[in-house]
């Protein structure tokens, strides 16, 4: 069981640290842009990842993406995905037994991702996990990671404050984001080699690796 004297909340990014879908949303990527003359490279992808699809596609065009080309682009590029992990979404290693940890000791938890709320149901619900939220938030419509808006409604919705959340991610964005938003961060080696994250307060290669000595210490001062 952990101890930690003050309630805090857990904000959990989603790609990369719940589940490992970066191949899929990759492979999703690369189909809807074909249809539109587009390529996409894998380094274009890794730099990218974690960020919103408004983001992403204002990055590619070099210029802000107007709203019926993330309507019609970033759309068909979520529905492709969505139809591609259906039965065959599982876990990262860690991530139901910190789930469950968290949730045993009365820690609110909150899914904060940058993916739209279908991916997000979507999800969740393929691995049984909808129980062990207390919220479920989406940046999509948001100023995308490394702004902290993402976390800051998660935190908003858990009713803790900022400075009593951790917030555990892979992207580098995602860690810059916690940072600006005043949390503590955890981050996964799932997407980006320890030497991109060491903004984080722990880096770890897996969630496996976390001791619950290691989270007790985040809170403890």
């Amino acid at each position: 069981m952990l101890e930690i004297d003050r309630p805090i909340g857990v904000l959990w990014d989603m790609d990369g640290v719940i589940t490992d879908s970066g191949e899929a949303h990759y492979i999703s990527w690369q189909r809807a842009l074909e249809q539109n003359g587009i390529s996409i490279s894998k380094e274009f992808f890794h730099k990218t990842f974690g960020m919103n699809n408004r983001g992403i596609l204002s990055l590619l065009f070099n210029r802000a993406a107007t709203d019926h080309e993330v309507e019609r682009i970033a759309g068909l590029k979520e529905e492709l995905f969505r139809q591609d992990i259906k039965g065959s979404v599982e876990p990262l290693p860690g991530v139901t037994d910190l789930l469950q940890r968290f949730f045993d000791a009365g820690v609110s938890q909150a899914v904060a991702s940058s993916a739209p709320p279908e991916n997000i149901d979507a999800i969740v619900d393929e691995l049984g996990f909808r129980d062990m939220f207390h919220a479920l938030v989406s940046g999509s419509n948001l100023a995308g990671k490394p702004d902290p808006a993402t976390f800051l409604l998660a935190a908003e919705r858990l009713a803790i404050p900022p400075g009593d959340c951790l917030v555990i991610e892979d992207a580098t964005v995602g860690v810059e984001a916690a940072r600006r938003g005043g949390m503590k961060c955890i981050a996964v080696c799932t997407t980006h080699p320890k030497e991109d994250l060491q903004q984080a307060d722990i880096v770890v290669e897996r969630l496996t690796d976390l001791t619950p000595g290691e989270l007790e210490s985040l809170f403890a001062q």
